[in-house]
C-alpha cells in the first residue's frame, strides 16, 4: 500500500519527502477536495524530486467541460509527472465517459496514469456514483480510481461509506486491471481499519498537518509516523 501526501507548497513537499511519503500529490486546498495547483509550483516539486518518489498533480473537481479538462492534463504531464488526478463532479456516466476519454487522450504520448475520483459524499453533491468509475475507467483507458470526499467539513470518508463498500470498490478496480486509492479527510482510526484492505493508495493530507488543511502545514515527522504505521 504507497502512501500518497498532498502537499500544496515546495516546503511542505519537502516535509513529505523526509517523512517517507511514496507519492507527491501537488495539490491547492483553496479550490477544493481535488484543487488545482499553479504549474510554477508543480515544476519546482519536480526538481527537486528524489529518484523513486513519484509525483501526482491535481487537475481540480471538473464538471462537464473535456476542452478545459484536458488541456489541464495536457499541461500537468508537460510538466513531468506521474500521475494526473481529475475530481469527477458530473452526474451522467455518458458525460463522465467522454471526460475520461478527452482527459486519456490528452496524455496519451506521455508516460503518465491516469486517475479518475469520485466522491464519497456522491449523494449530497449530486456527482456520479464513484461505483460507475471504475468501469469508466477500464473503457477509457485509466490506469487508477479513487474515492475521496467533495466536502471538508468534519466528515471523512468512513462517515460516507462502509469497509464493505470500499472493499466492493477496490474489487471492482483491481477487475478492470485498475490500482485503487481511498483518501477524504482520514483519521488514524480509519486507517487502521483501511489498512488490511486491498487498496493500493492511502491519500491523505489533514492526517498528517499541523493545524487545518488549508491553512496548516505538513508536518514531516507526521509523515514518517504514518509510514511506519502502514508497514506494521
Amino acid at each position: 500500500m504507497k502512501l500518497l501526501v498532498s502537499p500544496k507548497s515546495v516546503e511542505e513537499a519537502k516535509a513529505a519527502i523526509k517523512g517517507g511519503a511514496d507519492i507527491i500529490d501537488v495539490k491547492n486546498p483553496k479550490e477544493g477536495s481535488l484543487g488545482a495547483n499553479f504549474p510554477w509550483v508543480i515544476k519546482e516539486i519536480k526538481d527537486i524530486l528524489p529518484s523513486g518518489i513519484e509525483l501526482s498533480a491535481a487537475l481540480g473537481d471538473l464538471n462537464f467541460k473535456p476542452g478545459t479538462a484536458s488541456l489541464a492534463a495536457y499541461g500537468a504531464v508537460s510538466l513531468g509527472v506521474d500521475y494526473i488526478k481529475a475530481g469527477f463532479l458530473t452526474a451522467e456516466k455518458k458525460e463522465a465517459r467522454e471526460l475520461a476519454n478527452k482527459i486519456s487522450n490528452a496524455v496519451r504520448n506521455f508516460n503518465a496514469k491516469v486517475v479518475l475520483a469520485g466522491y464519497a459524499d456522491y449523494k449530497e453533491i449530486g456527482s456520479i456514483s464513484p461505483f460507475i468509475l471504475p468501469e469508466v475507467a477500464g473503457e477509457e483507458g485509466a490506469h487508477v480510481v479513487m474515492i475521496d470526499t467533495a466536502r471538508k467539513e468534519g466528515r471523512g470518508l468512513l462517515d460516507y461509506l462502509n469497509v464493505g463498500e470500499l472493499e466492493k470498490f477496490i474489487q471492482l478496480a483491481h477487475e478492470h486491471e485498475l490500482k485503487a486509492a481511498l483518501a477524504g479527510s482520514l483519521k488514524i482510526k480509519d486507517i487502521k481499519l483501511l489498512k488490511d484492505t486491498d487498496a493500493d493508495i492511502i491519500g491523505v493530507r489533514s492526517l498528517v498537518c499541523i493545524g487545518d488543511r488549508i491553512n496548516g502545514r505538513i508536518s514531516a515527522k507526521k509523515v514518517r509516523e504514518l509510514k511506519e504505521f502502514l508497514r506494521r
